[in-house]
């Protein structure tokens, strides 16, 4: 019996109509929904457009001058753009190698699962561990990484204290941990597909290559869509690893946006201004949102 014929009496019974019954049942999620995403998100707009109260001076409207003064912020841009790379680089690395482990790993092989395992558990660990873990490799002169270089008569690197690799080792972190956790979405989705398909394609004699071109990874379009829109939310959100290992340095070049958001906010007490960058952050990870649905879900396959 399905649903909807079970909660046909019940309505009656209870003198509603069936519509608006069903808006009862959703009103507890719905009221929750409401008070804890879409009220912040719209106080944060309101607050964006009124000044600091400081000094006994209560905060008057200034309209978008909170959001001019963001272009003049030097900090702020550079966050920006140090944000904009590391989505760019990050997500497709994560995704990408989260898609070769997931096919490395669909396989009946001995020992598959503890392989699966150790894939998945960067995942399950706290960014504090996390954090410790990886500054013991990029310690200089005693972290491992520097002792790999050393073996090889090359000079130590201080990983986390030059301005041209800081960023870049923060990114390896992210994909290290990240890919683990979607590769359990693609072995998901792979484990799905009917396996009649594959012996076809080896009865025709399709090589793996093809079979992945033409057959695998027009299947994954679903759950590819699906962990880019995670990723690109990651990539936008972080601000827990960047306080435990640089803190924003060397000078903000590991400034990301949501830490420079925590900071003028917690630090400086600039509510409005924190709340003008969180709003050009909502837009930005709307915008990102929009343009892989419109791109992909179109060329998304269904079984």
């Amino acid at each position: 019996m399905s649903t909807l014929h079970t909660v046909a009496p019940i309505a009656r019974n209870k003198g509603l109509s069936l519509p608006l019954y069903g808006y009862l049942l959703i009103l507890p999620a719905l009221g929750l929904l409401l008070l804890f995403t879409h009220y912040p998100a719209l106080a944060t707009v309101w607050e964006s457009v009124f000044s600091a109260a400081r000094g006994g001076h209560p905060a008057h409207f200034v309209g978008l001058d909170n959001y001019r003064a963001l272009l003049d912020d030097d900090t702020f841009m550079l966050s920006l753009r140090n944000n904009l790379l590391y989505a760019v680089i990050t997500i497709p690395l994560a995704v990408g190698l989260a898609l070769m482990m997931a096919l490395a790993v669909n396989r009946r092989l001995r020992g598959n699962a503890l392989v699966r395992a150790a894939f998945f558990i960067p995942s399950l660990l706290p960014m504090v561990a996390i954090a410790n873990l990886w500054l013991f490799f990029y310690t200089p002169q005693l972290g491992l990484l520097n002792q790999l270089l050393s073996f090889f008569s090359l000079p130590a690197v201080n990983w986390l204290g030059e301005p041209g690799t800081a960023l870049y080792s923060l990114m390896v972190v992210s994909v290290w941990r990240e890919a683990g956790f979607f590769m359990i979405f693609y072995l998901a989705a792979l484990q799905q597909i009917d396996p009649r398909l594959a012996e076809a394609a080896e009865i025709e004699g399709a090589s793996r290559a093809y079979f992945f071109r033409r057959i695998q990874w027009p299947l994954l379009m679903p759950t590819t869509l699906f962990i880019l829109i995670n990723a690109s939310m990651n990539a936008f959100r972080i601000v827990d690893q960047v306080i435990a290992m640089t803190n924003g340095g060397p000078d903000n070049r590991t400034s990301l946006l949501l830490f420079y958001i925590y900071r003028t906010a917690f630090s400086f007490w600039d509510l409005p201004s924190a709340s003008a960058m969180t709003v050009v952050l909502l837009v930005i990870l709307g915008a990102i949102a929009l343009i892989k649905f419109n791109l992909l879900d179109k060329r998304a396959h269904y079984q």
